[in-house]
């Protein structure tokens, strides 16, 4: 019997965020163990390395996008249609968080059965944006093609149970992310290390950290924070850390391929940030045996840390409260060990042979309608 076709439409993939991490586990997963031929279309991949390794089984088709935003479009719409010409898929997934991967349906006009898989909360719409007319008019002309572009998908698929509460429709499917590694090993948890990863931006939530970290280190200033993320500068942690007085505590670091390794040497892991739409590295932390702390942002560390079992939620901004739970577990060897245990055994749902046969499924009871 032929192999169905599947074919994933996204944007550049030569990144080290979490949407790439995801896809790369998926899309291989898919295509060595289940009988599909996977196709990924990129935009502006040129000749790009990619960070995180895909399947040699997988079909790459890359797409040149440019000029304002009419010709954009257009180049975007022909480019697309090209290569769905082309597959002829049987399945169509499409992973873009942007406006656009909403209204594909409506371009492409539904040539086959259309996924669309959401990876942040609604949330990062209104991130940073001045509370004014025009900013909050645009923001509810995003929400009203989104809300538009949801409804034209067969299905529409979210991380959380949390994430569902944002959307309106009918067609939602509740499907996390997959495990990218799950270690034979734990952390011993002696190391007096701190871990974050994650990209230095407003969402990430850093500069609420570092706040944390100066409360911290007056009371353990034996202990280190280590971040690995990529720069901005316009989230500068470095001059932050000096003015706070703690940079001989903190360490930066650009984004780090085997972070496995890194969660290894760590002893506590924490999430500081203001939204999310999973947590990605929430499950890689735990998976390697680290107890985690993060704030109750929406969406994700609710479904992913059991409280006070494996690891600590914090009333989303609540710094005092934060830095209270970091010094409970760095003066606290016992109960660092204890969710640690626990959070390895709890993230065991998350590994890919119990995440990717719902995509099996889910895609052939659409294929089967």
């Amino acid at each position: 019997m032929d192999k169905k076709k599947l074919l994933y439409i996204t944007n550049k993939i030569s990144g080290s965020g979490g949407l790439e991490r995801v896809l790369s586990i998926k899309a291989s997963y898919l295509a060595e163990h289940y009988d599909y031929e996977v196709h990924i279309i990129t935009l502006n991949q040129g000749d790009a390395t990619l960070f995180y390794e895909f399947s040699n089984k997988i079909h790459f088709h890359d797409v040149t996008v440019n000029g304002v935003p009419l010709i954009y479009f257009f180049n975007y719409k022909n480019g697309i249609q090209k290569v769905v010409n082309q597959i002829d898929p049987h399945i169509i997934c499409v992973c873009d968080d942007g406006l656009k991967g909403f209204l594909l349906p409506k371009i492409l006009d539904n040539p086959c059965p259309m996924v669309y898989e959401r990876h942040v909360s609604k949330i990062i719409l209104e991130a940073e944006k001045e509370n004014n007319f025009k900013n909050n008019l645009l923001t509810k002309l995003n929400y009203a093609i989104m809300d538009y572009g949801v409804k034209k998908y067969d299905a529409f698929v979210v991380l959380t149970n949390s994430n569902t509460s944002e959307w309106q429709s009918q067609n939602i499917e509740v499907i996390s992310n997959p495990l990218s590694f799950f270690p034979t090993e734990s952390s011993t948890l002696n190391n007096k290390t701190v871990i974050a990863v994650g990209k230095h931006c407003y969402q990430k939530g850093y500069d609420r950290l570092l706040k944390i970290w100066q409360i911290v280190v007056k009371k353990h200033p034996d202990w280190v924070l280590e971040i690995y993320g990529s720069f901005s500068p316009f989230h500068d942690l470095k001059t932050l850390s000096e003015e706070l007085n703690i940079e001989n505590n903190i360490k930066l670091f650009p984004p780090e391929k085997n972070i496995k390794n890194k969660f290894l040497e760590a002893s506590i892991h924490v999430l500081p940030s203001r939204f999310e739409g999973f947590g990605m590295v929430l499950i890689e932390a735990m998976s390697c045996g680290l107890p985690v702390i993060s704030f109750d942002c929406p969406c994700g560390p609710s479904d992913i840390i059991n409280q006070n079992e494996d690891g600590i939620l914090i009333e989303n901004g609540d710094i005092n409260a934060f830095s209270d739970a970091l010094i409970k577990l760095i003066e606290n060897k016992e109960l660092r060990s204890e969710f640690g245990r626990n959070a390895k055994n709890n993230v065991e749902r998350y590994l890919p042979e119990n995440i990717v046969p719902k995509w099996d499924t889910l895609f052939k009871s659409l294929m089967k309608n």
